[in-house]
């Protein structure tokens, strides 16, 4: 059986511009509680930024919370501890819109657990950064398997064979293995020591000033917000904190999540990671809320450089395209943000005189309006940046900070199928960040096809080809070279940039383990010498 089958004023720069069940176990519990870490160490390794309250631990701050939750039943979630995978799960119905048989080829065949192994190992030797390592998989039954852990890339290999999940998530780096953590005689011996630094952007936080979609839904057009993200986040990671191993990654639907990969970053504990949140942080306030943009002048080196990221994208995306004043009412909140009550009355009289009047050109009679003298009591300065404010809210990241908050949170990993769309997580590439298209990436049942033309295309018999004995992930080419099944299909590039981020992550580790053995080894010939 084939596979297959399984013109506006440009924005304000310058005055002279204008006119269920606990998923966390009491050891877990008490291995937070007692985690010594944070306070004093937080200044060494991050610039001076404000923190947040660090408030009461919330469980489901734990977990991943984008866009997948449509597709699952939070009331049938059965929640499992590592001490109950030994017995393979009950059959069940396969998640919505994926057939078991098509998930299991996927992971049999495309699914590239030797760079993931790469990239959470940080070598290509097998060391505790990957075997202590927490994986929690989703069965096909919704019950939530935790704790698991594995020493190479060929075990979670077998064991995600075994299970068939219909999706698996990664978590912290433990003091031991986490399927031992009940032998240990204290609890507080087990803690998590480190993770990724990630970020969570979806979609649905945009709901209230994307126009083009809502909900679950995504377009070309609305999918702009998470560029405008991606290069804003992105320039501050590396810009303002030094970070180089930035690793972006489709959520499947309708996000993208970032991977801070630096050992720096990975090292941070929770107080470390709620001032990067909190500096990032600009858009606050829920639906209901006014003014979602209160920021200090004159406007800190970021905001600026943002603003100068985001200028043509407010633009372009956001007068053009989603034209969010367009209604009398959404004008009205435009009305809102504004300082003068003189200018705002002219603005409204003019607007009512013409109620269809589009975005760019609302956004252009405010200028016009400032110059022309309609209110005597006009603070330019004010009008500056109350428009200022106004690009920041409509463009600005609206990122899901809890995410970034606690070490011990998982995150989906990259290359699991979305079980809503079928699409492939993968990653991003933030350097042509514009060119990607979340419509474009390939679904599961897309590549196996993929792989049945290739194998017809290049077999040597009919039979190679009719033969379900002979699958396997690898094949030949015509000039004898060995071809990977990933290789023969779309999902090639995404894999490749993996391959080429886990190598670029490794060698940089490989230099700062050189570098602190030689200090080591100072240390220890200045000791003797003494």
């Amino acid at each position: 059986m084939p596979h297959s089958e399984l013109e506006a004023s440009a924005v304000p720069t310058s005055e002279a511009d204008l006119p269920d069940v606990d998923p966390m176990d009491h050891e877990m519990q008490s291995a937070v509680e007692d985690d010594g870490r944070g306070g004093a160490e937080a200044a060494s390794e991050v610039p001076n930024l404000p923190t947040a309250p660090a408030g009461d631990s919330k469980l489901d701050d734990m977990f991943d919370d984008d866009d997948d939750d449509e597709d699952a039943d939070p009331d049938a979630d059965v929640w499992l501890d590592s001490s109950m995978a030994d017995a393979p799960p009950e059959p069940a119905p396969a998640s919505k819109g994926l057939d078991l048989e098509v998930l299991q080829a996927y992971y049999q065949r495309l699914l590239p657990f030797r760079h993931l192994f790469q990239w959470l190992n940080h070598s290509l030797t097998p060391g505790s950064d990957f075997g202590h390592r927490e994986f929690a998989f989703t069965l096909q039954n919704d019950a939530y398997l935790r704790y698991q852990a594995f020493p190479t890339a060929d075990l979670l290999r077998k064991e995600v064979l075994r299970l068939n999940p219909s999706r698996f998530e990664i978590g912290p780096v433990y003091t031991t293995n986490p399927r031992d953590r009940k032998s240990l005689d204290k609890s507080s011996r087990f803690r998590p020591l480190s993770k990724e630094l990630v970020f969570d952007i979806d979609l649905t936080d945009y709901d209230e000033i994307r126009t083009c979609c809502d909900k679950a839904n995504i377009c070309r057009k609305c999918w702009t917000f998470v560029t405008m993200a991606i290069k804003v986040v992105g320039a501050a990671l590396r810009d303002d904190f030094g970070f180089k191993h930035v690793l972006w990654v489709y959520s499947g639907r309708r996000g993208a999540h970032a991977w801070v990969c630096d050992k720096r970053a990975r090292q941070m504990d929770d107080q470390k990671r709620r001032a990067i949140a909190s500096y990032l942080e600009v858009i606050k306030g829920g639906t209901q809320s006014g003014k979602k943009v209160n920021v200090k002048r004159p406007l800190h080196p970021h905001l600026g450089r943002s603003l100068d990221i985001l200028k043509d994208h407010f633009q372009s995306d956001i007068l053009a395209e989603q034209d969010p004043w367009r209604e009398p009412e959404k004008a009205n909140r435009l009305l809102q943000l504004l300082p003068d009550k003189g200018l705002n009355d002219a603005l409204r009289k003019k607007w009512d005189s013409c109620q269809d009047r589009s975005s760019a050109n609302r956004w252009a009679d405010i200028d016009a309006l400032a110059k022309s003298g309609a209110s005597r009591t006009l603070d330019v300065k004010a009008l500056l940046e109350a428009k200022q404010d106004i690009v920041l809210e409509y463009t600005y990241p609206r990122l899901d900070v809890e995410v970034s908050k606690k070490l011990i949170h998982l995150l989906k990993s990259p290359f699991v199928i979305h079980p809503g769309t079928g699409r492939v997580c993968v990653p991003i590439d933030a350097r042509r960040v514009d060119e990607f298209d979340p419509l474009g990436v390939p679904t599961v049942t897309e590549l196996l096809a993929e792989i049945d033309a290739w194998d017809r295309e290049h077999a040597t018999s009919t039979a190679e080809v009719e033969s379900e004995a002979t699958a396997t992930a690898t094949a030949t080419a015509a000039d004898g070279k060995r071809v990977q099944d990933y290789e023969k299909t779309s999902l090639k590039p995404y894999v490749d940039h993996l391959k080429a981020f886990a190598q670029a992550l490794i060698k940089e580790e490989a230099a700062l383990k050189r570098e602190e053995q030689q200090l080591q080894e100072k240390h220890s010939a200045d000791a003797m010498e003494f």
